[in-house]
């Protein structure tokens, strides 16, 4: 509860969970900010989940952990799934473990699930496998604090406020990008021409988001301050809505709102994220199952650069699989794949060097009620060694 407790204190709600349709999914929470309206009360007219989807994701570049509306589980349901398996005997013993790994709808992870490779390659370690659904990164992240997941993947932001809450989280990997998953986009015939032209505007992001991020670091290049425009902390189908009824003039927003708005010919993409972000997405686990079971964090690894490659390989494809599963068309999809990157990259100096600038550009702003060490949730070289694949290792 430690870090759902600590996102309500800034203005964070996590909302009822909702009924699910798949059998396997035992977690999930809709993920959303806690705000009041903006000066019209815009009547809420919620696209495709597949968009509810992509706005709990917190931008994850081709690892969307999708909202769901399946099985419905309390907090308390939480702990109890913590308790039993605290309580089960881990080793030892002939009996197959359990990997529970963050579910997703987008993406390698996607693959993964519906090709069903990590089961097979999981098979030969004694352990069976459970996908487990969550709105967003926050959530996914208090899970792996009470012990009821074991590998989360989120953008770079979530982790940071995790570290904040006292969650014994490390990072097994990160991801490569390019900025382009993020855009700040303007209506149709805004006269907005730069950043410069943000003073005074109304401006739409997710709070605590890479969004929020990218939007702090273009106005600091322009000497502009957040105070210097008026902030709406709009939940992005809230946002959707606002936008397309002229609400906003400036939002800073993930796919697929960037491409649907797009294509209806809502909006145009002022400037993307290039030039503003720093680091890609991470894959985390609990420092706990990290020590117990590096066997099983390399073969996650493993399969994952495999479906990673075939996705990279079969674009066309990749869209025909998941097409079903999020709502959005095949062509759409592939427009937003073409601007993936692909790639794991290790833990190096480098990256926590850039996790923690970005850890303290979150203290500064008031949002952290403490200094993160981002080291913390690192690993020594031995650790990484024993479950990073080679492939990784070489990776820059």
């Amino acid at each position: 509860m430690a870090l759902l407790k600590f996102l309500q204190s800034l203005n964070l709600s996590i909302n009822k969970p909702q009924e699910s349709k798949k059998s396997n999914t035992k977690i999930i929470y809709e993920y959303s900010l806690n705000i009041k309206p903006i000066e019209a009360k815009y009547k809420i007219e919620h696209e495709h989940i597949s968009l509810l989807i992509a706005a709990c994701s917190l931008t994850i570049p081709m690892s969307l952990v999708g909202c769901s509306q399946e099985t419905k589980t309390t907090q308390n349901e939480i702990s109890s799934i913590s308790t039993q398996s605290q309580s089960q005997t881990v080793s030892n013993t002939p009996q197959k473990q359990e990997l529970r790994v963050v579910y997703s709808k987008l993406g390698s992870l996607a693959v993964m699930r519906k090709q069903g490779t990590l089961e097979k390659s999981l098979a030969a370690k004694n352990f069976t496998l459970k996908w487990l659904e969550f709105a967003a990164g926050p959530q996914a992240l208090e899970a792996l604090n009470t012990g009821s997941l074991d590998i989360a993947a989120t953008a770079e932001s979530p982790p940071i406020f995790a570290q904040a809450a006292g969650t014994p989280l490390v990072y097994i990997a990160t991801t490569r990008f390019n900025g382009r998953g993020v855009s700040f986009l303007v209506p149709k015939n805004s006269q907005i021409k730069s950043v410069a032209d943000f003073k005074g505007k109304k401006i739409s992001f997710q709070k605590a988001s890479i969004a929020h991020y990218v939007l702090l670091k273009a106005l600091q290049k322009e000497g502009l301050k957040l105070s210097d425009v008026k902030s709406l902390f709009l939940p992005p189908p809230d946002a959707n809505v606002a936008f397309s009824q002229g609400g906003i003039d400036v939002w800073v927003i993930w796919e697929p709102y960037i491409t649907r708005n797009v294509q209806k010919n809502l909006g145009r993409v002022l400037i993307d994220g290039q030039g503003l972000q720093d680091l890609g997405s991470f894959y985390t686990t609990s420092r706990k199952f990290a020590k117990e079971h590096p066997e099983i964090l390399k073969v996650f690894l493993d399969e994952f650069i495999k479906a990673e490659d075939w996705s990279q390989k079969n674009i066309d494809k990749l869209a025909e699989l998941e097409t079903g599963d999020v709502g959005i068309d095949v062509s759409t999809l592939k427009t937003i794949y073409s601007k993936a990157v692909y790639g794991l990259l290790p833990i190096t100096d480098e990256v926590v060097k850039k996790q923690q600038q970005i850890a303290d550009l979150w203290y500064a702003q008031g949002l952290l009620p403490k200094k993160v060490n981002v080291k913390d949730g690192v690993l020594t070289p031995e650790e990484y060694k024993a479950f990073t694949p080679d492939s990784i290792k070489s990776n820059k």
